[in-house]
Protein backbone atom coordinates (compact mmCIF):
# COMPACT_ATOMS: atom_id res chain seq x y z
CA UNK A 1 0.00 0.00 0.00
CA UNK A 2 2.78 2.38 0.40
CA UNK A 3 3.25 4.68 -2.50
CA UNK A 4 6.82 6.06 -3.96
CA UNK A 5 7.73 9.35 -2.79
CA UNK A 6 10.22 11.91 -4.24
CA UNK A 7 10.92 15.24 -2.68
CA UNK A 8 11.79 18.74 -4.41
CA UNK A 9 12.72 22.31 -3.46
CA UNK A 10 11.21 25.17 -4.77
CA UNK A 11 14.00 27.91 -6.07
CA UNK A 12 13.06 31.05 -4.64
CA UNK A 13 13.90 34.00 -7.11
CA UNK A 14 10.15 34.03 -9.10
CA UNK A 15 6.92 33.51 -7.71
CA UNK A 16 5.63 30.20 -9.34
CA UNK A 17 1.83 29.30 -10.43
CA UNK A 18 2.75 27.21 -13.72
CA UNK A 19 5.23 25.09 -13.90
CA UNK A 20 6.83 24.44 -17.36
CA UNK A 21 7.90 20.40 -17.27
CA UNK A 22 9.88 19.21 -19.68
CA UNK A 23 12.68 22.21 -20.24
CA UNK A 24 15.74 22.60 -19.79
CA UNK A 25 16.92 23.26 -15.77
CA UNK A 26 18.62 26.48 -16.68
CA UNK A 27 17.75 29.54 -18.60
CA UNK A 28 19.72 31.85 -20.59
CA UNK A 29 19.88 35.79 -20.24
CA UNK A 30 16.14 36.44 -21.54
CA UNK A 31 15.58 39.63 -24.30
CA UNK A 32 13.96 42.44 -23.14
CA UNK A 33 10.85 42.22 -24.37
CA UNK A 34 10.37 39.29 -21.91
CA UNK A 35 10.07 41.49 -19.28
CA UNK A 36 7.55 43.42 -20.99
CA UNK A 37 4.62 44.17 -17.83
CA UNK A 38 1.77 42.10 -18.51
CA UNK A 39 -0.36 43.90 -15.76
CA UNK A 40 -2.56 46.99 -16.29
CA UNK A 41 -0.38 50.11 -14.28
CA UNK A 42 -2.56 53.62 -13.62
CA UNK A 43 -1.54 56.23 -15.70
CA UNK A 44 -0.40 57.94 -12.49
CA UNK A 45 1.72 56.82 -10.47
CA UNK A 46 1.86 59.29 -7.78
CA UNK A 47 1.61 58.03 -4.02
CA UNK A 48 2.49 54.48 -5.39
CA UNK A 49 5.41 52.52 -4.33
CA UNK A 50 7.59 49.84 -6.99
CA UNK A 51 7.69 46.31 -5.46
CA UNK A 52 9.27 44.39 -8.29
CA UNK A 53 9.93 40.76 -8.24
CA UNK A 54 12.74 38.79 -10.67
CA UNK A 55 16.20 39.19 -12.06
CA UNK A 56 15.76 40.76 -15.00
CA UNK A 57 18.25 39.24 -16.77
CA UNK A 58 17.79 35.31 -16.06
CA UNK A 59 15.12 33.04 -15.30
CA UNK A 60 15.26 30.87 -12.49
CA UNK A 61 15.27 27.17 -12.15
CA UNK A 62 12.79 24.99 -10.23
CA UNK A 63 14.83 21.60 -8.71
CA UNK A 64 12.66 19.22 -10.71
CA UNK A 65 12.95 20.68 -14.30
CA UNK A 66 10.56 23.59 -14.09
CA UNK A 67 10.28 27.44 -14.24
CA UNK A 68 8.31 29.78 -12.24
CA UNK A 69 6.13 32.37 -13.34
CA UNK A 70 3.31 34.89 -11.57
CA UNK A 71 -0.34 34.82 -13.40
CA UNK A 72 -2.92 36.77 -14.25
CA UNK A 73 -4.66 38.30 -11.51
CA UNK A 74 -1.59 37.77 -9.14
CA UNK A 75 -1.70 40.70 -6.08
CA UNK A 76 0.49 41.88 -2.93
CA UNK A 77 -0.02 43.16 0.00
CA UNK A 78 2.48 45.29 2.02
CA UNK A 79 1.98 47.30 5.98
CA UNK A 80 2.75 50.79 5.46
CA UNK A 81 4.44 52.89 7.89
CA UNK A 82 1.21 53.88 9.37
CA UNK A 83 0.67 50.49 9.87
CA UNK A 84 -2.44 49.79 7.13
CA UNK A 85 -2.71 46.73 4.70
CA UNK A 86 -2.59 48.08 1.30
CA UNK A 87 -2.98 45.47 -1.65
CA UNK A 88 -1.72 46.20 -5.16
CA UNK A 89 -3.24 48.30 -7.35
CA UNK A 90 -2.08 46.35 -10.36
CA UNK A 91 -1.71 42.97 -11.25
CA UNK A 92 -0.36 40.39 -14.21
CA UNK A 93 -2.54 40.18 -17.06
CA UNK A 94 -0.71 37.08 -18.18
CA UNK A 95 2.31 34.61 -17.43
CA UNK A 96 5.30 36.75 -16.88
CA UNK A 97 8.25 35.89 -15.26
CA UNK A 98 8.49 39.20 -13.40
CA UNK A 99 6.35 41.99 -12.58
CA UNK A 100 6.57 45.42 -10.95
CA UNK A 101 3.73 45.64 -8.59
CA UNK A 102 2.63 49.38 -7.23
CA UNK A 103 1.19 49.65 -3.87
CA UNK A 104 -0.35 52.65 -2.64
CA UNK A 105 0.76 54.06 0.80
CA UNK A 106 4.01 55.68 2.53
CA UNK A 107 7.19 53.54 2.69
CA UNK A 108 9.80 56.20 4.01
CA UNK A 109 10.87 55.18 7.44
CA UNK A 110 12.41 51.45 6.37
CA UNK A 111 14.86 50.34 3.77
CA UNK A 112 13.11 47.23 3.95
CA UNK A 113 9.43 45.52 4.46
CA UNK A 114 7.60 42.44 4.49
CA UNK A 115 5.54 41.29 1.59
CA UNK A 116 2.61 39.04 1.52
CA UNK A 117 1.33 37.24 -1.30
CA UNK A 118 -1.97 35.27 0.42
CA UNK A 119 -3.23 33.61 -2.53
CA UNK A 120 -6.17 34.81 -4.42
CA UNK A 121 -8.17 33.82 -2.13
CA UNK A 122 -6.42 35.39 0.95
CA UNK A 123 -6.04 39.10 1.94
CA UNK A 124 -3.50 40.44 3.87
CA UNK A 125 -1.70 37.95 6.16
CA UNK A 126 -4.24 35.37 5.90
CA UNK A 127 -3.88 32.35 3.18
CA UNK A 128 -7.18 30.37 2.81
CA UNK A 129 -5.95 26.26 1.22
CA UNK A 130 -8.82 25.22 -0.40
CA UNK A 131 -10.43 21.54 0.35
CA UNK A 132 -11.72 21.74 -3.44
CA UNK A 133 -8.63 22.37 -6.25
CA UNK A 134 -9.20 21.86 -9.68
CA UNK A 135 -6.99 20.93 -12.30
CA UNK A 136 -8.41 21.38 -16.13
CA UNK A 137 -5.18 20.22 -18.17
CA UNK A 138 -2.32 17.53 -17.19
CA UNK A 139 0.88 18.55 -15.64
CA UNK A 140 -0.33 22.45 -14.77
CA UNK A 141 -0.69 24.41 -11.96
CA UNK A 142 -2.22 27.11 -12.70
CA UNK A 143 -4.65 26.59 -10.13
CA UNK A 144 -2.20 27.09 -7.37
CA UNK A 145 -3.17 30.66 -6.74
CA UNK A 146 -6.57 29.75 -6.02
CA UNK A 147 -5.49 26.46 -4.35
CA UNK A 148 -3.80 28.06 -1.67
CA UNK A 149 -0.39 28.97 -2.79
CA UNK A 150 1.19 31.36 -0.76
CA UNK A 151 4.46 33.56 0.46
CA UNK A 152 6.34 36.04 1.90
CA UNK A 153 9.36 38.22 1.29
CA UNK A 154 11.50 40.64 2.87
CA UNK A 155 11.39 43.53 -0.05
CA UNK A 156 14.59 45.89 -0.05
CA UNK A 157 14.85 49.74 -1.27
CA UNK A 158 16.92 49.83 -3.96
CA UNK A 159 19.47 52.82 -3.81
CA UNK A 160 17.28 55.97 -2.40
CA UNK A 161 14.47 55.44 -5.15
CA UNK A 162 10.80 54.26 -3.77
CA UNK A 163 11.55 51.25 -5.29
CA UNK A 164 11.92 47.85 -3.61
CA UNK A 165 12.92 44.12 -4.95
CA UNK A 166 12.18 40.90 -3.47
CA UNK A 167 12.32 37.27 -3.91
CA UNK A 168 9.00 35.13 -2.54
CA UNK A 169 9.59 32.38 -0.72
CA UNK A 170 6.70 29.70 -0.48
CA UNK A 171 4.75 28.44 2.39
CA UNK A 172 2.71 25.84 1.43
CA UNK A 173 3.54 22.43 0.38
CA UNK A 174 2.85 20.98 -2.86
CA UNK A 175 2.10 17.14 -3.75
CA UNK A 176 2.43 15.76 -7.21
CA UNK A 177 0.85 12.68 -8.34
CA UNK A 178 1.96 10.52 -10.82
CA UNK A 179 -0.40 7.55 -11.21
CA UNK A 180 0.14 4.63 -13.52
CA UNK A 181 -0.89 1.60 -14.40
CA UNK A 182 0.47 -2.19 -15.28
CA UNK A 183 -2.47 -3.57 -16.50
CA UNK A 184 -1.48 -2.42 -20.06
CA UNK A 185 -5.26 -3.93 -21.87
CA UNK A 186 -6.90 -0.34 -20.10
CA UNK A 187 -7.32 1.90 -22.61
CA UNK A 188 -10.41 3.68 -21.58
CA UNK A 189 -10.26 4.80 -18.08
CA UNK A 190 -9.68 8.59 -16.99
CA UNK A 191 -8.55 9.67 -13.54
CA UNK A 192 -11.14 12.37 -12.42
CA UNK A 193 -10.47 12.98 -9.04
CA UNK A 194 -7.69 12.58 -6.36
CA UNK A 195 -8.70 12.41 -2.51
CA UNK A 196 -6.22 13.02 -0.29
CA UNK A 197 -7.60 12.43 3.88
CA UNK A 198 -5.13 13.33 6.37
CA UNK A 199 -4.94 12.61 10.34
CA UNK A 200 -4.57 16.18 11.20
CA UNK A 201 -5.59 19.64 9.17
CA UNK A 202 -4.27 20.09 6.01
CA UNK A 203 -6.63 22.62 4.57
CA UNK A 204 -7.79 25.82 6.14
CA UNK A 205 -7.12 29.50 6.71
CA UNK A 206 -3.90 30.02 8.15
CA UNK A 207 -1.96 32.97 9.10
CA UNK A 208 2.03 34.21 7.69
CA UNK A 209 3.52 34.28 10.46
CA UNK A 210 7.04 37.09 9.78
CA UNK A 211 8.33 36.08 13.34
CA UNK A 212 8.29 32.38 12.36
CA UNK A 213 8.53 32.79 8.96
CA UNK A 214 6.06 29.96 8.04
CA UNK A 215 2.43 29.32 7.99
CA UNK A 216 0.71 29.15 11.39
CA UNK A 217 -2.84 28.41 13.17
CA UNK A 218 -4.91 24.87 12.96
CA UNK A 219 -8.45 23.46 11.34
CA UNK A 220 -10.26 20.86 11.28
CA UNK A 221 -10.11 20.60 6.99
CA UNK A 222 -8.51 17.18 6.72
CA UNK A 223 -9.37 16.21 3.68
CA UNK A 224 -8.46 17.80 -0.43
CA UNK A 225 -10.52 16.66 -3.27
CA UNK A 226 -8.35 17.60 -6.64
CA UNK A 227 -10.79 17.19 -9.78
CA UNK A 228 -8.73 16.18 -12.76
CA UNK A 229 -11.61 17.27 -15.33
CA UNK A 230 -11.25 20.07 -18.17
CA UNK A 231 -12.49 20.24 -21.38
CA UNK A 232 -12.10 18.64 -25.08
CA UNK A 233 -9.64 15.79 -24.36
CA UNK A 234 -10.05 16.24 -20.54
CA UNK A 235 -13.60 16.33 -20.38
CA UNK A 236 -13.56 12.75 -18.95
CA UNK A 237 -10.95 13.13 -16.83
CA UNK A 238 -6.42 12.40 -17.09
CA UNK A 239 -6.01 9.47 -19.23
CA UNK A 240 -4.38 6.56 -17.07
CA UNK A 241 -2.95 4.60 -20.41
CA UNK A 242 0.48 4.92 -19.46
CA UNK A 243 2.43 1.89 -17.64
CA UNK A 244 5.43 4.21 -16.60
CA UNK A 245 5.21 7.67 -14.78
CA UNK A 246 4.26 10.33 -17.31
CA UNK A 247 3.88 13.93 -16.26
CA UNK A 248 2.98 14.81 -18.94
CA UNK A 249 -0.16 12.27 -19.18
CA UNK A 250 -1.58 12.72 -15.86
CA UNK A 251 0.59 14.93 -13.79
CA UNK A 252 -1.78 16.64 -11.23
CA UNK A 253 -0.88 18.97 -8.27
CA UNK A 254 -2.19 19.85 -5.20
CA UNK A 255 -1.75 22.49 -2.51
CA UNK A 256 -1.51 21.21 1.04
CA UNK A 257 -0.78 22.57 4.81
CA UNK A 258 2.83 22.00 5.57
CA UNK A 259 3.80 19.58 8.16
CA UNK A 260 4.02 16.13 9.55
CA UNK A 261 1.47 14.09 8.06
CA UNK A 262 -0.33 10.47 7.56
CA UNK A 263 -2.03 10.13 3.90
CA UNK A 264 -4.99 8.62 2.75
CA UNK A 265 -4.79 8.81 -1.19
CA UNK A 266 -7.67 7.76 -3.19
CA UNK A 267 -7.40 7.71 -6.60
CA UNK A 268 -11.21 7.64 -8.33
CA UNK A 269 -11.16 6.48 -12.13
CA UNK A 270 -13.33 5.90 -14.54
CA UNK A 271 -14.13 3.06 -17.20
CA UNK A 272 -15.95 4.87 -19.97
CA UNK A 273 -16.81 2.36 -21.98
CA UNK A 274 -18.73 0.10 -18.63
CA UNK A 275 -19.25 3.31 -16.73
CA UNK A 276 -17.80 2.08 -13.99
CA UNK A 277 -16.26 4.86 -11.40
CA UNK A 278 -14.57 3.91 -8.12
CA UNK A 279 -11.59 4.36 -6.05
CA UNK A 280 -8.23 3.20 -5.77
CA UNK A 281 -6.94 3.60 -2.12
CA UNK A 282 -2.56 4.19 -1.76
CA UNK A 283 -1.26 4.91 1.75
CA UNK A 284 1.24 7.40 2.75
CA UNK A 285 3.00 6.53 6.20
CA UNK A 286 3.85 9.60 8.48
CA UNK A 287 5.79 12.23 6.35
CA UNK A 288 7.31 15.91 6.93
CA UNK A 289 6.03 17.65 3.81
CA UNK A 290 8.05 20.95 4.42
CA UNK A 291 7.25 24.17 2.89
CA UNK A 292 8.99 25.82 -0.45
CA UNK A 293 8.94 21.58 -1.27
CA UNK A 294 7.06 19.34 -3.70
CA UNK A 295 6.55 15.61 -3.50
CA UNK A 296 6.26 13.23 -6.69
CA UNK A 297 4.35 10.63 -5.19
CA UNK A 298 4.04 7.97 -7.71
CA UNK A 299 1.24 4.54 -7.18
CA UNK A 300 0.80 2.16 -10.00
CA UNK A 301 -3.25 1.92 -9.63
CA UNK A 302 -3.76 -1.74 -11.83
CA UNK A 303 -1.69 -4.35 -11.65
CA UNK A 304 -1.62 -8.02 -13.46
CA UNK A 305 -4.53 -9.97 -14.60
CA UNK A 306 -5.96 -12.35 -11.59
CA UNK A 307 -4.59 -16.08 -12.13
CA UNK A 308 -7.42 -18.08 -12.53
CA UNK A 309 -6.00 -21.74 -11.64
CA UNK A 310 -7.33 -25.14 -10.40
CA UNK A 311 -5.11 -26.12 -7.35
CA UNK A 312 -1.37 -25.31 -7.90
CA UNK A 313 -1.46 -26.04 -12.00
CA UNK A 314 1.88 -25.66 -13.70
CA UNK A 315 -0.29 -22.90 -15.75
CA UNK A 316 -2.91 -20.68 -14.92
CA UNK A 317 -6.27 -22.22 -16.30
CA UNK A 318 -6.82 -19.87 -19.35
CA UNK A 319 -3.73 -20.56 -20.23
CA UNK A 320 -2.44 -19.26 -24.19
CA UNK A 321 -7.04 -18.83 -24.65
CA UNK A 322 -7.44 -15.84 -21.92
CA UNK A 323 -10.04 -13.56 -23.02
CA UNK A 324 -6.66 -10.97 -24.51
CA UNK A 325 -4.82 -13.95 -26.64
CA UNK A 326 -3.50 -12.55 -29.53
CA UNK A 327 -5.85 -14.77 -31.95
CA UNK A 328 -8.97 -13.77 -31.80
CA UNK A 329 -9.81 -17.27 -32.22
CA UNK A 330 -8.44 -18.63 -29.07
CA UNK A 331 -10.14 -16.71 -26.67
CA UNK A 332 -11.90 -19.49 -25.12
CA UNK A 333 -12.36 -17.25 -21.42
CA UNK A 334 -15.78 -15.62 -20.83
CA UNK A 335 -15.66 -12.27 -19.05
CA UNK A 336 -19.48 -11.85 -18.52
CA UNK A 337 -21.38 -13.22 -15.70
CA UNK A 338 -22.97 -16.62 -15.85
CA UNK A 339 -21.59 -17.37 -18.87
CA UNK A 340 -19.83 -20.36 -19.85
CA UNK A 341 -16.61 -21.07 -22.20
CA UNK A 342 -16.56 -20.91 -25.68
CA UNK A 343 -14.58 -24.06 -26.43
CA UNK A 344 -14.36 -25.67 -23.15
CA UNK A 345 -14.50 -28.92 -24.15
CA UNK A 346 -10.98 -28.31 -25.71
CA UNK A 347 -9.12 -27.41 -22.50
CA UNK A 348 -7.47 -30.28 -22.44
CA UNK A 349 -3.53 -29.19 -22.01
CA UNK A 350 -2.18 -31.14 -19.01
CA UNK A 351 -0.01 -28.09 -17.73
CA UNK A 352 -3.88 -26.04 -16.57
CA UNK A 353 -4.59 -29.32 -14.91
CA UNK A 354 -4.93 -29.36 -10.88
CA UNK A 355 -1.68 -30.73 -8.58
CA UNK A 356 -3.27 -34.28 -8.27
CA UNK A 357 -0.60 -35.18 -5.50
CA UNK A 358 -2.05 -37.65 -3.09
CA UNK A 359 -1.27 -36.66 0.73
CA UNK A 360 -2.02 -38.71 3.80
CA UNK A 361 -4.04 -37.89 6.02
CA UNK A 362 -2.51 -35.55 9.10
CA UNK A 363 0.66 -35.18 6.84
CA UNK A 364 1.60 -31.82 5.01
CA UNK A 365 1.95 -31.11 1.52
CA UNK A 366 2.69 -27.59 0.21
CA UNK A 367 2.01 -26.18 -3.57
CA UNK A 368 5.49 -26.31 -5.89
CA UNK A 369 3.83 -24.03 -9.00
CA UNK A 370 1.17 -21.83 -9.33
CA UNK A 371 -0.01 -21.54 -5.65
CA UNK A 372 2.96 -21.63 -4.21
CA UNK A 373 2.80 -17.79 -3.21
CA UNK A 374 -0.75 -18.23 -1.43
CA UNK A 375 -0.62 -18.14 2.09
CA UNK A 376 -0.94 -21.33 3.88
CA UNK A 377 -3.78 -22.85 5.86
CA UNK A 378 -2.53 -21.27 9.46
CA UNK A 379 -2.82 -18.06 7.56
CA UNK A 380 -6.03 -18.14 6.22
CA UNK A 381 -7.60 -18.72 9.39
CA UNK A 382 -5.85 -15.81 10.81
CA UNK A 383 -7.72 -13.34 7.78
CA UNK A 384 -10.47 -14.73 8.37
CA UNK A 385 -10.42 -15.16 12.12
CA UNK A 386 -8.71 -12.03 13.23
CA UNK A 387 -8.38 -9.92 9.76
CA UNK A 388 -11.11 -7.79 11.06
CA UNK A 389 -12.62 -7.88 7.30
CA UNK A 390 -14.00 -4.20 5.95
CA UNK A 391 -16.01 -4.72 2.76
CA UNK A 392 -15.75 -1.63 0.66
CA UNK A 393 -18.54 -1.74 -2.60
CA UNK A 394 -16.15 1.67 -4.03
CA UNK A 395 -13.09 0.05 -4.10
CA UNK A 396 -11.67 -0.39 -7.92
CA UNK A 397 -9.47 -3.19 -9.69
CA UNK A 398 -9.06 -3.99 -12.85
CA UNK A 399 -9.75 -7.38 -14.67
CA UNK A 400 -10.52 -8.36 -18.36
CA UNK A 401 -9.48 -5.38 -19.87
CA UNK A 402 -12.06 -3.11 -17.77
CA UNK A 403 -12.66 -1.83 -14.21
CA UNK A 404 -14.63 -3.18 -11.97
CA UNK A 405 -15.17 -2.96 -8.20
CA UNK A 406 -15.79 -4.64 -4.29
CA UNK A 407 -13.93 -6.30 -2.10
CA UNK A 408 -12.52 -6.55 1.08
CA UNK A 409 -10.02 -5.33 3.42
CA UNK A 410 -8.01 -7.38 5.44
CA UNK A 411 -5.27 -6.89 8.41
CA UNK A 412 -2.39 -7.46 7.04
CA UNK A 413 -0.46 -10.39 8.52
CA UNK A 414 2.11 -8.27 10.32
CA UNK A 415 -0.38 -6.39 12.27
CA UNK A 416 -2.37 -9.58 13.24
CA UNK A 417 0.71 -10.61 14.86
CA UNK A 418 1.75 -6.87 16.20
CA UNK A 419 -2.23 -7.45 17.69
CA UNK A 420 -1.73 -10.73 19.57
CA UNK A 421 1.54 -10.37 20.80
CA UNK A 422 2.79 -13.09 17.90
CA UNK A 423 5.72 -12.78 15.01
CA UNK A 424 4.95 -13.17 11.55
CA UNK A 425 6.39 -16.71 11.87
CA UNK A 426 3.62 -17.42 15.05
CA UNK A 427 1.16 -16.64 12.59
CA UNK A 428 2.61 -18.70 9.34
CA UNK A 429 2.94 -21.87 11.46
CA UNK A 430 -0.08 -22.29 13.71
CA UNK A 431 -3.27 -21.06 13.62
CA UNK A 432 -4.80 -18.83 16.46
CA UNK A 433 -5.93 -21.74 18.29
CA UNK A 434 -1.77 -22.91 18.06
CA UNK A 435 -3.12 -25.59 16.05
CA UNK A 436 -0.83 -26.00 12.73
CA UNK A 437 -3.49 -26.49 10.51
CA UNK A 438 -1.30 -27.71 7.72
CA UNK A 439 -1.27 -31.28 9.46
CA UNK A 440 -4.86 -31.11 11.18
CA UNK A 441 -7.75 -30.93 9.15
CA UNK A 442 -10.11 -28.11 9.64
CA UNK A 443 -13.33 -28.48 8.02
CA UNK A 444 -14.84 -24.61 8.25
CA UNK A 445 -14.23 -20.87 9.81
CA UNK A 446 -16.86 -18.78 8.86
CA UNK A 447 -16.71 -14.53 10.11
CA UNK A 448 -19.70 -13.27 9.68
CA UNK A 449 -18.60 -10.29 11.82
CA UNK A 450 -17.84 -7.86 8.26
CA UNK A 451 -18.52 -3.91 8.37
CA UNK A 452 -19.03 -1.81 5.42
CA UNK A 453 -17.45 1.42 7.49
CA UNK A 454 -14.51 3.11 5.82
CA UNK A 455 -10.99 3.02 7.44
CA UNK A 456 -9.25 6.03 8.55
CA UNK A 457 -6.33 7.40 7.38
CA UNK A 458 -4.51 6.49 10.52
CA UNK A 459 -6.17 2.76 10.30
CA UNK A 460 -5.86 1.98 6.48
CA UNK A 461 -2.06 1.76 6.60
CA UNK A 462 -2.38 -1.52 8.64
CA UNK A 463 -4.98 -3.45 6.20
CA UNK A 464 -4.36 -4.74 2.50
CA UNK A 465 -6.98 -5.20 -0.50
CA UNK A 466 -8.72 -8.19 -1.82
CA UNK A 467 -10.10 -7.82 -4.88
CA UNK A 468 -13.75 -9.80 -5.22
CA UNK A 469 -12.03 -11.45 -8.75
CA UNK A 470 -14.96 -14.24 -8.72
CA UNK A 471 -14.34 -17.84 -10.14
CA UNK A 472 -15.15 -20.44 -12.53
CA UNK A 473 -17.48 -23.25 -12.93
CA UNK A 474 -14.53 -25.92 -13.83
CA UNK A 475 -17.20 -28.42 -15.23
CA UNK A 476 -18.24 -25.93 -18.33
CA UNK A 477 -15.51 -22.68 -17.58
CA UNK A 478 -18.87 -20.41 -16.36
CA UNK A 479 -17.95 -17.21 -15.15
CA UNK A 480 -19.25 -16.32 -11.37
CA UNK A 481 -18.68 -12.67 -10.66
CA UNK A 482 -19.30 -10.88 -7.08
CA UNK A 483 -17.19 -12.48 -4.75
CA UNK A 484 -13.68 -13.30 -3.74
CA UNK A 485 -12.46 -16.48 -3.82
CA UNK A 486 -8.66 -17.59 -3.25
CA UNK A 487 -6.50 -20.62 -3.11
CA UNK A 488 -4.18 -21.12 -0.36
CA UNK A 489 -0.50 -23.06 -0.77
CA UNK A 490 -2.24 -26.44 1.80
CA UNK A 491 -3.38 -29.44 0.67
CA UNK A 492 -5.56 -31.37 2.78
CA UNK A 493 -4.10 -34.43 3.96
CA UNK A 494 -7.29 -36.63 3.68
CA UNK A 495 -7.54 -40.62 3.03
CA UNK A 496 -9.86 -39.35 0.09
CA UNK A 497 -8.05 -39.79 -3.44
CA UNK A 498 -8.28 -39.89 -6.99
CA UNK A 499 -10.05 -36.65 -8.40
CA UNK A 500 -11.54 -35.67 -5.01
CA UNK A 501 -8.50 -34.41 -3.60
CA UNK A 502 -8.91 -31.14 -1.40
CA UNK A 503 -6.84 -27.86 -0.92
CA UNK A 504 -7.96 -24.85 1.80
CA UNK A 505 -9.15 -22.01 0.49
CA UNK A 506 -10.21 -18.55 1.48
CA UNK A 507 -13.73 -16.61 0.11
CA UNK A 508 -16.20 -13.86 1.23
CA UNK A 509 -18.70 -11.70 0.13
CA UNK A 510 -20.32 -8.06 1.65
CA UNK A 511 -22.07 -10.28 4.24
CA UNK A 512 -18.90 -12.75 5.48
CA UNK A 513 -15.55 -13.92 5.29
CA UNK A 514 -14.74 -17.96 5.15
CA UNK A 515 -12.14 -20.52 5.10
CA UNK A 516 -12.90 -24.22 3.80
CA UNK A 517 -10.79 -27.09 3.63
CA UNK A 518 -13.31 -28.77 0.83
CA UNK A 519 -12.10 -26.85 -2.12
CA UNK A 520 -11.60 -29.56 -4.89
CA UNK A 521 -8.84 -28.93 -6.49
CA UNK A 522 -9.61 -30.15 -9.90
CA UNK A 523 -13.38 -28.87 -9.84
CA UNK A 524 -12.30 -25.28 -8.81
CA UNK A 525 -11.14 -22.55 -10.86
CA UNK A 526 -9.76 -19.74 -8.00
CA UNK A 527 -7.73 -16.94 -8.03
CA UNK A 528 -3.52 -17.46 -6.93
CA UNK A 529 -2.52 -14.61 -5.52
CA UNK A 530 0.25 -13.72 -2.60
CA UNK A 531 -1.50 -11.99 0.29
CA UNK A 532 0.24 -8.93 2.65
Amino acid sequence: MMKTMRQHSFMTQLKSLAVAFGIAMAFASCANDDLAQNGTTPTDDKGLTTFSTGDPTTRTTMDADGTFYWEAGDKIYVKDDDGHWNVSSNAPTGKTASFKFKVPGKYTDHNSYDVYYPGKNGTNDQVAISATQTQTTPNTTTHFGVSGDCGMAEASRVGTNQQFSFALNHKAAYLRFLPRTENVTLQDCYLTKVEVTSDDDIAATYTLDKTTGKLIGTGTGKEIILTTQGSGSYANGFPLTNNATSAATNGAYMVIKPGTHTLRIRYWVKDVVTNVEGKVTKVLISKTFDQNKYYDITANLFGSEPVYTKWDAQKPFWYQHGWNASNPADRWQSTIDGTPSTNFSSMTDPQIQENKTVVAENARYDAVNTCKDCPNANELVWYTQEGAPHWDEDETWAALGHLHKGGMWVKKKATMASDHGKSITDIENFGPDGTDLRIRKLQSLTNSSVTSSPLSASEIGDYFFLPAFGSYEANNGTFYFGGGYYWSSTAVGEITTGDQVHAYGLAFNSNQIYTLSSWGRGTSILVARKFE
